[in-house]
């Protein structure tokens, strides 16, 4: 059976047709295609970069099975010639690409393919596919690994209402690379030891004749994570129930971890709960709070006092429910050793392989530079390369190693960029050199289509 995840049939029809396209001119020459960002959501400073290894790992694997051969060829709509093709297919290219956990800005390439048109066309959807979805989770939960500044634990608790299972485990892996402490995915710490973390729901507490009996069943199971659901009923009465039973559990040798608040004013109630376990002795007690959870939530919530050590933070942003999607594109920058654009209004490109150079000073980003590649300028270049004939260069980089650099990055963002509000751009310059290929392109297009 097809694993679909890894299947080249998961891609747009078009890529087909334009590939049997190409072939029917004997156009196989080098092309160029770069991914980036057109613009900024509302609200938003930067962007972190996610999914490279994920493309390495389905350029690397991607092949035609003999049943998606079969189907293709049922259609009727494709040649022998393409069909033959697809049953040979490698990808044998290049890639180069911005290092996971870094911070980029729109019109800047994160990634960028080298390799024959057709091979390079046929990989667009799935390559956008993932780099959109977390690249787009990573600056979110990016946003709250900013405003908690180290003062709580961040949980990704969005698997249930991510928009499908491979969804939720990039949202695991993704705001794990910008910061976050752990996952509820238990997937996710299996397959990229990324800590899980959980607590309890309420129909475990409904499920026992009373809330007590039911802290004291799931304490006597799980003596080591002990975070007992306090507002299935009554949230203070709940908080007074821990209380009550800690010192069982203390003779037991099981200590009370914490409390976990999901519903209400988190703040107040974060506050009266603190006091409640304070008072009963349980001042090592952590309060984790749960429940559409975000990075604005999470701001208010502090700005109230709110004496809260944890998060669980979920749906909005496993949905990234404030900017659900980037105005992002996979678009050929040179073919056959010319360079290329696009000129749609609101759409336009700049031509030719690019690199990106960031200039820092102190500590602290200043601005990046746009150019054409092999223009040297003051800076760092940002885009290097991972991929050559289709393999890797190098294994797959620690995850806990692109967490450094996000963090890093992170910590050089200029202050106004880490604001949850609308500030001036980071600036991005665009190169002499670049502006000048973009006119030349224009001049001969023009000269083209005058003919």
């Amino acid at each position: 059976m097809t694993d679909a995840m890894k299947s080249p049939l998961l891609t747009d029809l078009y890529q087909l047709t334009m590939l049997q396209g190409y072939l029917e001119d004997d156009m196989r020459e080098e092309a160029v295609f770069e991914f980036s960002v057109r613009k900024m959501p509302e609200n938003r400073g930067f962007f972190m970069a996610a999914g490279l290894e994920s493309v390495l790992d389905f350029l690397e694997q991607a092949r035609f099975e003999p049943a998606e051969l079969d189907y293709l060829a049922s259609t009727k709509r494709f040649s022998k010639k393409l069909i033959d093709y697809l049953a040979d297919f490698r990808f044998t290219g290049i890639v180069e690409a911005m290092p996971e956990g870094s911070l980029f800005f729109p019109d800047e390439p994160i990634l960028r393919v080298v390799a024959p048109i057709g091979d390079a066309q046929l990989v667009e959807s799935r390559v956008i596919n993932l780099l959109h979805l977390q690249s787009l989770l990573a600056s979110k939960a990016a946003r709250s690994v900013l405003v908690t500044a180290g003062r709580a634990k961040l949980i990704d608790f969005g698997l249930r209402r991510a928009h499908g299972a491979e969804a939720g485990l990039y949202a695991a892996r993704s705001s794990f690379i910008a910061g976050f402490d752990g996952t509820a995915t238990v997937l996710a710490e299996y397959l990229y030891g990324i800590p899980a973390f959980g607590t309890m729901a309420h129909s475990f507490i409904e499920a026992h004749r009373d809330e007590k009996n039911a802290f004291l069943r799931f304490a006597f199971a799980n003596p080591g994570i002990v975070t007992l659901l306090v507002d299935t009923y009554d949230t203070l009465r709940g908080t007074r129930h821990v209380v009550e039973i800690s010192e069982e559990l203390r003779r037991k040798g099981i200590p009370v971890r914490g409390i976990r608040l999901d519903s209400g004013d988190l703040a107040e109630l974060a506050k009266k709960t603190r006091r409640i376990l304070d008072d009963g002795g349980l001042r090592d007690a952590q309060i984790f709070a749960s429940g559409n959870i975000d990075e604005y939530a999470i701001l208010d919530l502090f700005s109230r006092g709110a004496p809260i050590t944890g998060f669980g933070v979920g749906t909005k942003m496993d949905t990234s429910a404030d900017a659900p999607y980037l105005d992002c594109a996979y678009k050929l920058m040179e073919y056959a050793g010319r360079p290329k654009l696009k000129n749609s209004e609101g759409k336009a490109t700049w031509p030719g392989r690019k690199q990106v150079w960031r200039l820092c000073r102190g500590g602290k980003m200043i601005a990046d530079r746009l150019t054409v590649e092999g223009d040297l300028q003051e800076g760092k270049p940002l885009l290097r390369r991972y991929m050559k004939g289709g393999m890797r260069l190098e294994q797959p980089e620690p995850l806990a190693d692109i967490r450094v650099r996000a963090a890093g990055e992170l910590a050089s963002l200029p202050e106004h960029l880490r604001k949850l509000e609308d500030s001036p751009p980071y600036p991005v310059e665009i190169s002499n050199r670049l502006k000048q290929m973009k006119v030349d392109i224009e001049k001969e297009i023009a000269s083209v289509e005058k003919q």
